[in-house]
């Protein structure tokens, strides 16, 4: 998210758990912490038409035993700062998801686990860690004092579904950390919420109409166009369909379930052409500038182009789901994966929450 952190004796960290290991990380994440989002950022996030932010916290804030992790406890260092961040949404009037992103043992093996390794996460006692912890989450984030703005606690994100991990399992640890959040919490309407797995909003319907009534118990689910070599492959014209087709998808378990889109961004593999046509991945015509370039070498075709993706996407989630969360905030390398920087470069409505600010409507009933 922000590769200035990684510098230092931190330079080769690979992960969080790499970069917990070094001298002076500690001072590094104070650093880090104490600038990197503040309560002005939040103001910005408001005049933008944003209603909610989704913050992810690493399960290390309230119990680093056995890792090299740099933990404070609750209402220490991460945690302080989180708490710190959701009074800044209460102030602002912003609603808050308390997002469990690194589990122990690792749910996906990935960086934003905190460690690149193998998944271990149901291994051992790791599962029931798991849930010890979401309750100490539940028991602060979930009382009645911030009700008002945690709206809901996100259980695990991208656990994957093969490997050393069994989706049956995950949706058992599912209905089994529910319980412990909801028997934890003294929010009356606080949502937990599940990412799907990577295996879609409907295989999780049943789950979700056993546990309680609609609104209780919700689903987040991941839509990137640029990670698999099909989405690779895809025109901007393209990537503009399947964003009006994925979220179409989504609807049918909408109605079931509440289904959000927890993450997204405005990144395509997309090339763009001078006369507004484009290519996947590469260019082979003068003028041509990709999606993953520097903003700075766009042009106005590439800018025109990705906004259409970024309102066929608003269009579509705003019609068949419950809601969505860009990621991110901020990030020092890629601008597309920034709202800070897309609302500035003009490909992201400008406030939001404003119709009149589309420029490309109907997209999807094309």
């Amino acid at each position: 998210m922000n590769s200035d952190v990684f510098s230092g004796n931190g330079a080769n960290a690979e992960d969080q758990w790499t970069f917990d290991s070094t001298t002076g990380a500690g001072q590094a994440l104070q650093n880090h912490w104490k600038t990197y989002f503040t309560e002005a950022d939040v103001e910005t996030l408001k005049s933008y038409g944003i209603n909610a932010l989704r913050i992810p916290i690493g399960f290390w804030a309230y119990d680093n035993t056995g890792t090299p992790y740099i933990s404070y406890g609750i209402g220490q260092g991460a945690d302080n700062y989180l708490e710190q961040a959701i009074g800044w949404a209460q102030n602002a009037g912003l609603k808050v998801w308390v997002d469990c992103h690194g589990s122990p043992g690792s749910q996906n093996g990935f960086d934003n686990s905190g460690h690149m390794s193998d998944v271990e996460w149901q291994q051992g006692n790791n599962i029931a860690k798991s849930i010890a912890i979401l309750t100490t989450m539940a028991k602060k984030y979930g009382s009645v004092q911030y009700s008002d703005t945690v709206i809901a606690i996100e259980l695990v994100n991208e656990p994957t579904s093969s490997g050393a991990n069994n989706f049956n399992t995950t949706q058992q640890f599912a209905r089994e950390a529910y319980a412990a959040v909801k028997g934890n919490a003294t929010s009356p309407d606080l949502m937990i919420v599940m990412h799907d797995a990577f295996e879609g909003p409907d295989a999780w319907t049943n789950v979700a109409q056993s546990l309680g009534p609609k609104g209780s118990f919700g689903i987040d689910t991941h839509l990137y166009q640029t990670l698999t070599d099909s989405d690779k492959a895809l025109t901007q014209a393209e990537h503009i369909s399947t964003a009006c087709q994925r979220g179409e998808a989504l609807g049918s378990a909408n109605i079931k379930v509440p289904v959000y889109v927890g993450e997204w961004t405005a990144t395509t593999n997309a090339c763009i052409n001078s006369d507004g046509s484009s290519t996947a991945q590469t260019c082979s015509n003068s003028g041509c500038v990709c999606v993953t370039d520097s903003m700075d070498n766009w042009t106005d075709e590439v800018i025109e182009q990705v906004r259409r993706f970024m309102e066929a996407q608003l269009e579509s989630f705003e019609a068949y789901t419950s809601g969505y969360f860009f990621w991110s905030w901020a990030d020092s390398d890629m601008g597309t994966w920034s709202i800070q920087k897309g609302i500035a470069k003009g490909i992201i409505p400008n406030p939001l929450d404003d119709p009149s600010q589309r420029k490309y409507p109907g997209q999807c009933n094309a």
